[in-house]
């Protein structure tokens, strides 16, 4: 006997909820996972991925299920489980989270399966059971399933864009995740109670799912959490230094970026912050003021440097993250205003906006988790740093690698194909391939003063070398909008 259609209404509702419930789990998995092991190309490939296979053996075993069974009953049960799968994935990635940290793929997969696989994998058995549903008339098959296809599409859009451009903004990853698993189990107990059916099992196990739902729950808004804040783009905390009561550390997702002493500006803990600061102050005689652009922020280290070592310095700061300013005003002592402006947006972007031949420094160090962005590491960037460089300025960029530093001298191979003077600073067993380390490239359109950075850096407490930096790239591919692969080239 065929199962009775539902109202078209109904139909559309269910298949349009549960895509876009799956896009919310696959976007926000993302945030959940970064702290852990970052948020890279590989770690985002893996949360596609298993995304993708939960939908596929989802869909699979939904149609099979709808075939052998009246899809009427299984609907309801199905967003019941969803939700209880929903809400145990906080605690499951945050409990696990601490014991998978790193980047080795079996983690990365583990953890990405961990947030998204269950909840997504039931949710897609959803739509064939639907469509099952709806095929009441053969004659219409085509236009039933490639309207239902188009509803699911629809709410998978709407879902990313809502999810990108307004929960994450609005609300705390946990709650999001919380209030889907909420959603989920009203319209499932909704669904039950419109269609006067019973849920299936004994109430033992009816009642046990719900005990999981809500431990899973309570265990996701309680447990463990990375972060003090959570921004658009990071997974933020300051960390008091317990042997400098006025030392900060600055942790996005997981990796320590910035250390600043709220009682000595001029104190740089970081070697490679120590080291292009020694650039800077080779830029131009000491006490003079420059015109100087960081493309990015992090925790302003090296902006509030310059501004006490040089005042009189119009200094300009790209950051992505709006968020992170803010945390910076309030934890980290940030202070702006007409010598230290500050521009939310991206990098490039803000780059192409700044005026021509303007700037005496340009200063990159601008990461998402221990990746330079692709983009701000080609020859175009470049040709744009070029730019806005006056003719005696001078480009110094961070670049994190491991060996066998293929990233570095691609990058380097980058950098002298618009600079003709072009230098590397890095520590002695870094540069012997001994240990992955800071590297910082150094670059301009005239002859570097060397003699004067060497002197900076030979005051440092760590040994450090300066070395030509085109030589060591010999060989090595220029990286161009067209190919970047920064992720791949780096072995972590």
């Amino acid at each position: 006997m065929t199962a009775r259609a539902l109202p078209s209404g109904l139909a559309t509702a269910l298949v349009f909820t549960a895509s876009g419930a799956v896009l919310v789990l696959e976007i926000v998995a993302l945030r959940l996972v970064g702290p852990y092991v970052g948020v890279t190309l590989q770690v985002s490939s893996s949360v596609i991925g298993i995304s993708l296979a939960a939908i596929a053996y989802g869909t699979w075993l939904g149609g099979r299920l709808a075939d052998q069974f009246d899809p009427r009953t299984l609907l309801a049960p199905a967003l019941l489980l969803a939700a209880v799968g929903t809400a145990g994935t906080l605690p499951l990635v945050r409990y696990g989270g601490e014991i998978l940290r790193g980047g080795a793929a079996p983690a990365v997969l583990l953890l990405a399966a961990l947030a998204v696989f269950l909840p997504a994998f039931l949710l897609s058995t959803i739509t064939p059971m639907v469509v099952k549903l709806q095929l009441s008339d053969l004659n219409r098959t085509g236009a039933v399933v490639g309207r239902l296809s188009s509803v699911g599409t629809l709410g998978a859009i709407t879902a990313t864009l809502a999810t990108g451009f307004i929960f994450v903004a609005a609300l705390p990853t946990n709650w999001i995740i919380l209030c889907l698993a909420a959603l989920l189990a009203l319209a499932g107990l909704g669904l039950a109670w419109w269609m006067r059916r019973d849920l299936p099992g004994q109430p033992k196990t009816r009642a046990m799912l719900v005990s999981v739902g809500l431990v899973g729950a309570g265990l996701g808004a309680v447990g463990p959490t990375p972060c003090d804040v959570e921004t658009a783009y990071h997974c933020a905390r300051v960390e008091r230094d317990p042997a400098v009561p006025s030392g900060r550390t600055l942790i996005l997702n997981s990796a320590r970026h910035s250390y600043v002493d709220l009682q000595d500006p001029k104190h740089l803990e970081f070697a490679y912050v120590q080291w292009i600061a020694a650039v800077a102050d080779a830029t131009a005689p000491a006490g003079m003021a420059l015109d100087a652009l960081h493309l990015g922020g992090g925790g302003f280290t090296l902006p509030t440097y310059l501004r006490h070592t040089r005042p009189g310095s119009e200094q300009q700061v790209i950051e992505l993250d709006g968020g992170l300013v803010d945390l910076d005003k309030r934890e980290l002592g940030l202070v702006t205003g007409p010598d230290l402006r500050v521009r939310v947006g991206d990098a490039r972007v803000g780059l192409a906006a700044q005026p021509t031949a303007a700037y005496d420094l340009v200063v990159g160090d601008a990461f998402g988790y221990l990746v330079v962005p692709w983009h701000l590491s080609t020859r175009e960037m470049m040709s744009d740093v070029s730019r806005v460089m006056r003719p005696t300025g001078i480009f110094a960029q961070n670049v994190i690698d491991y060996p066998p530093d293929r990233f570095l001298k691609a990058e380097l191979a980058t950098v002298a194909a618009v600079f003709p003077h072009v230098a590397l600073i890095a520590p002695p067993d870094a540069l012997a391939g001994e240990r992955g380390a800071n590297f910082v490239i150094v670059a301009s359109k005239s002859p570097l003063p060397l003699d004067a950075i060497r002197s900076g850096l030979a005051g440092l407490k760590e040994p450090v070398t300066l070395q030509d930096g085109a030589g060591f790239a010999t060989g090595s591919r220029v990286l161009t909008d067209d190919y970047a692969p920064v992720d791949q080239l780096l072995n972590f």
